[in-house]
């Protein structure tokens, strides 16, 4: 595949990368057998690690760490990965065999070569310099292109201002080729991207130098804090316009175009006030937006205000486009609905994995529009989850969704120090993909705090061949 042209469909020689369709993921796609952890240290005076975790159940190391690649520096925050080439150019003969891992606070970017898949390597590494040369900083979420390009979202300057935009990588060489967007947007974060209708769309966090300090109400001001939805020309790379959510869509997180590779919407969990929009195209050929998901704050005291909201830090949809599924960081549940009506989502499972509103927490709940009474602690083969559950990961054929702990490690040591204590964990929901549903799997336990010399905490997963959040496919021709 040329990095400069598009890969159309029957037009790049044999099939490559990922899968012809959604469907075909779903259907055909194999039960994972490794995960990808991103592992950020809570030690200062260790460097970050990306471990392969063991998932077959069939394997005499099943559930555990069969390999750690420690960062060669200190101080990154691994986050979020991306390919160097996906499903959306399934065409192409070239292999999905290079994993990147953008640092949020280094502004290093990492390319790891997993060809072979429990030994990954580091090949090449872009330094905080060359991408600070093109005024950009703070990368987070990394998308291979069918342009044969690798895009990267980032969300500042270099002095830590806020600067929406995003670096692009030549998925051959590994070499940056500079700004992608001829515009930038106030705040930048997550974007999926939509060639059949001309769209990417991208979200919005805060500015860097104060989220990298810590969470502070005082900080949550539409001059700090981002509120929008940002859309672009995918063709002409330029921002045609701005959907402000209000305060009711402060901090739009992860955004999910539906799967459907025709389909003009999806959704965008906000996390201030944990509500769900939907975003859509009209009849006008405008965006617009309406809140489809609203979670209860509960009045409490004990905490730092006096309602606690949910903060959905994690959202993902199933293939079929069937279910969404979002994480409640504070609150401390997942949730699952049954999205089949876009615009009335069916809350369908709940499941209570750890969060500040425990029975034997210091938080007392006064009021509460959704429970009767404060969750219990969980504990899977007998270790207690600290923290509470964040990044999602579900199997192709979505009767499986991994669940891990960390946000980002300065948050963690804020809001939940006993879990920096002791460690994440990684637990698995077994999904009813047919009616719908979500059990804890007591079996199933990744403990990442088993090696008291290398605590770590557990954030975003990615499997060998693709999954429900890396993969974006472009309509069949």
């Amino acid at each position: 595949m040329q990095t400069t042209a598009h890969c159309t469909r029957g037009s790049c020689g044999p099939p490559g990368p990922g899968y012809k369709t959604p469907r075909e993921a779903m259907l055909k796609g194999p039960r994972e057998g490794i995960l990808y952890v991103i592992c950020p240290q809570p030690d200062p005076k260790k460097p970050d690690v990306l471990a392969t975790v063991d998932v077959d159940p069939k394997s005499p190391t099943y559930c555990q760490i069969v390999h750690r690649l420690r960062m060669p520096n200190l101080g990154d925050e691994l986050h979020h990965t991306g390919w160097n080439i996906c499903s959306s150019c399934y065409d192409s003969p070239r292999k999905r065999d290079t994993l990147v891992l953008p640092c949020l606070v280094s502004d290093r970017v990492y390319f790891v070569d997993v060809s072979e898949e429990r030994e990954p390597k580091i090949k090449k590494t872009i330094e905080p310099e060359e991408m600070h040369k093109w005024g950009l900083a703070t990368p987070h979420t990394s998308h291979c292109s069918p342009t044969g390009e690798i895009i990267i979202s980032t969300m500042g300057k270099p002095n830590g201002d806020a600067r929406g935009n995003f670096l692009t990588v030549d998925s051959e060489t590994l070499e940056s080729k500079g700004v992608w967007s001829k515009d930038d947007a106030q705040f930048g974060y997550d974007f999926w991207y939509q060639p059949h209708h001309d769209a990417l769309v991208a979200t919005e966090w805060a500015t860097p130098k104060l989220f990298k300090r810590g969470f502070q109400l005082s900080d949550v001001t539409p001059e700090h804090y981002g509120s929008s939805l940002n859309f672009y020309s995918w063709n002409e790379k330029k921002l045609l316009q701005t959907v402000n959510l209000g305060k009711e869509g402060q901090a739009p997180l992860e955004t999910r175009f539906l799967h459907d590779p025709t389909a003009a919407e999806g959704f965008v969990g906000c996390a201030i006030n944990a509500n769900i929009f939907r975003f859509f195209k009209n009849s006008s050929g405008q965006w617009v937006t309406e809140k489809v998901i609203d979670v209860p704050a509960k009045k409490v005291e004990g905490w730092i205000a006096p309602e606690i909201q949910g903060m959905i830090t994690d959202i993902l949809l199933s293939l079929d486009d069937k279910y969404l599924y979002f994480s409640n960081w504070l609150h401390g549940d997942v949730r699952q609905y049954d999205i089949t009506d876009r615009r009335n989502p069916k809350l369908i499972s709940q499941v209570f994995l750890g969060g500040s509103i425990l029975s034997d927490g210091k938080i007392r709940v006064l009021e509460d529009k959704e429970l009767d009474k404060q969750p219990d602690p969980v504990f899977v083969k007998g270790r207690r989850l600290h923290g509470s559950p964040q990044m999602l990961q579900l199997s192709l054929d979505g009767k499986r969704l991994y669940v891990s702990t960390s946000i980002f490690s300065v948050w963690d040591k804020q809001f939940y120090p006993d879990h920096v204590k002791h460690g994440s964990t990684i637990v698995k929901l077994d999904v009813d993909i047919e009616n719908g549903g979500m059990t804890l799997d007591k079996d199933f336990l990744v403990d990442f705090g088993l090696d008291k010399d290398e605590i770590l905490l557990a954030h975003e997963m990615r499997y060998p061949g693709g999954d429900c959040t890396s993969d974006i496919w472009l309509p069949e021709t």
